[in-house]
């Protein structure tokens, strides 16, 4: 499973019979994702605690992934990165993105 998290809203926005395309798509040609659900807390409570709302986190199916999947190294870890619009059939879970009040992130599975 590989992880890619985003605002609750946008995911309730999106259309059922479209292919999910995060922004950094068009600015950086690949989607963010995480391996592991305790990088992807760390992720999230580094740079994006500051920025109000709710949040989600698809669980992805890599090998159902229509586009193409790189493991690349950012930080000195290696981060799955999708290079295109993600089909929404590789999305097999979503989950809510928990959140203190002070808007730290929390541990999503239990």
């Amino acid at each position: 499973m590989i992880y890619h998290m985003l605002p609750a809203a946008l995911w309730q926005q999106q259309a059922a019979d479209q292919p999910y395309c995060a922004s950094t798509v068009a600015s950086e040609g690949f989607m963010h994702c995480t391996g592991e659900p305790e990088l992807l807390l760390w992720v999230a409570n580094r740079f994006y605690r500051a920025i109000p709302g709710d949040f989600v986190i698809l669980g992805l199916d890599p090998a159902l992934v229509q586009a193409e999947v790189r493991w690349e190294k950012a930080d000195g870890r290696y981060f799955p990165h999708i290079y295109g619009p993600l089909n929404l059939d590789a999305v097999v879970q979503v989950y809510p993105f928990p959140r203190d009040a002070e808007g730290k992130f929390l541990p999503f599975l239990s």
